[in-house]
């Protein structure tokens, strides 16, 4: 398989074009011929066009590139090592959705023929990739597994907004249904993964491996927030605390914040998910998470007990909350933790405003039904929360927030960019 696709000879195809699937897709379309597929068609005209709708590529990464863009999944046809990265999203139970994994699944399998391989990339617990995938391609293709077609798995590691950290400079985990369809993945990766490839002993290990990663940040960064409550009932701050720890070598420099987005505020659910199949009940991955996604409305009650203190009427108050993106300098606003604010200033009847120039407005109304403002520029606030720490909200000054706001005015800066550096108005931070 790897000679043939290096030779041209056989084609990749990567199912899903989303933040994950169109740079694989257009990375190894530098080296061999790809077919990238969506069911999306306005995404796939946007693609044609070379605009990338995740806001995360330009019209030169497209430049120099062997690759065709669809919507038809009998195109797949013509390829023979297929790449899923689709979607693993929760539902509002925080139970796995694993529709989208499915439903492509069930593409290829229409589509397999004898000598294929499959590789997912989606994060899904432990085991889900050969339990839950491999019965529907068998069963769609009526092909059998191992004999006639192969599959691993080779977790995405991408970071949205990250330009330091890209495809071809992270390390990248691979595996393999056999020894031989490990060592084909490991080769055919290695074509666009300059930092090299590390082979999992096994396609278990490699979707565990990948689930952990952003388990453990999310209990790292839940403990932070739990300390951040406590020193804030002292009355101490919680980032020179952590300022002063991290003089020792071994601290581990993690922060507290909001958790949300599509990886950290998603894979512990998997995980947890899966050690209840089993039996086991997830204690610290399931506190952390709870923790975590209760910051938001923590956060808001925060800025409304300042509002009060300050002898503000709250019903009367009007607050502007900067950035809903789950992330800092990205567009993309699944799963932000920040709406969670905007419900719990929503649930008191306050007045709000949102501004963000990285969210387009119209996907926020569309999933949140949020009209996001264009300019705030002439407007007054009670107070201001800098929910999502975007470039363009690193540099303003106190006197840029006192012209903002009202008397006795509050800033709430849960990232604490600003601390420090406000004097004379009401601070808070996480």
């Amino acid at each position: 398989m790897f000679e043939e696709i290096l030779n041209n000879k056989k084609s990749i195809s990567v199912i899903g074009l989303g933040y994950v699937g169109l740079p694989i897709a257009l990375e190894f379309s530098k080296k061999v011929h790809v077919i990238g597929f969506d069911i999306n068609k306005e995404k796939i005209n946007l693609i044609k066009n070379h605009i990338d709708p995740s806001k995360e590529l330009t019209a030169s990464d497209f430049e120099n590139t062997n690759i065709e863009f669809t919507h038809n999944f009998e195109d797949l046809k013509k390829a023979d090592f297929h790449i899923i990265a689709v979607p693993t999203p929760i539902d509002k139970h925080n139970l796995p959705d694993l529709k989208p994994l499915f439903s492509a699944t069930e593409f290829v399998g229409k589509i397999l023929k004898k000598g294929d391989y499959i590789v997912y990339e989606s994060t899904v617990y432990p085991g889900c990739t050969e339990e839950e995938c491999v019965p529907i391609l068998e069963k769609n293709s009526g092909l059998n597994y191992i004999k006639d077609f192969k599959v691993g798995f080779s977790p995405e590691r991408i970071n949205p907004g990250d330009k330091k950290h890209s495809l071809a400079t992270i390390t990248k985990i691979t595996s393999g249904c056999d020894s031989e369809a490990a060592e084909n993945i490991a080769k055919i990766y290695e074509i666009i993964v300059k930092a090299g490839v590390y082979r999992a002993n096994s396609i278990k290990v490699a979707e565990a491996a990948k689930i952990i990663e952003n388990t453990q940040r999310d209990v790292n960064i839940a403990l932070m927030n739990e300390f951040s409550m406590i020193f804030n009932m002292m009355n101490i701050n919680t980032y020179d605390v952590l300022e002063a720890a991290n003089t020792k070598w071994n601290f581990l420099n993690f922060k507290p914040g909001l958790v949300g987005g599509h990886c950290i505020g998603v894979d512990p659910y998997y995980l947890s998910y899966k050690a209840k199949q089993i039996g086991y009940h997830a204690k610290m991955i399931e506190s952390g998470r709870s923790l975590n996604d209760s910051m938001g409305a923590y956060v808001a009650q925060n800025t409304l007990k300042l509002l009060i203190n300050n002898d503000k009427d709250i019903l009367k108050s009007k607050i502007l909350v900067l950035g809903i993106t789950f992330k800092e300098n990205v567009a993309d606003i699944r799963n932000s933790k920040v709406i969670d604010i905007i419900n719990e200033l929503k649930s008191y009847k306050i007045n709000f405003d949102v501004f963000d120039m990285c969210a387009s407005s119209e996907e926020v109304k569309k999933e949140y039904d949020i009209q996001l403002i264009n300019d705030y520029s002439d407007k007054k606030y009670d107070a201001v929360i800098i929910a999502v720490n975007h470039d363009n909200f690193l540099n303003f000054d106190e006197n840029y927030f006192q012209k903002l706001l009202n008397n006795d005015g509050i800033i709430i800066d849960i990232k604490g960019i600003y601390q420090h550096k406000i004097n004379n108005l009401t601070y808070w931070s996480l």
